[in-house]
């Protein structure tokens, strides 16, 4: 996968607890991944049809990245 590129936003209250519930029964996943997952899983299903987005897709639900 290409360098990693930083980003903030800002997510509602309740989406954010959900993502530390997430993290905490998940120990393998960190926020990073978790993000990087959905984004390029949204990417894909809304018209991204660059390879690239797959790739990375994959990677990061394998925890090869």
């Amino acid at each position: 996968m290409n360098a990693p590129n930083s980003i903030f936003t800002e997510i509602p209250e309740t989406l954010h607890d959900s993502l530390k519930s997430y993290l905490e029964s998940h120990p393998d996943w960190d926020q990073t991944r978790v993000l990087t997952a959905a984004l390029s899983l949204f990417l894909l299903q809304n018209g991204d049809s660059d390879r690239s987005c797959a790739r990375v897709y994959l990677e990061t639900l394998f925890h090869q990245y």
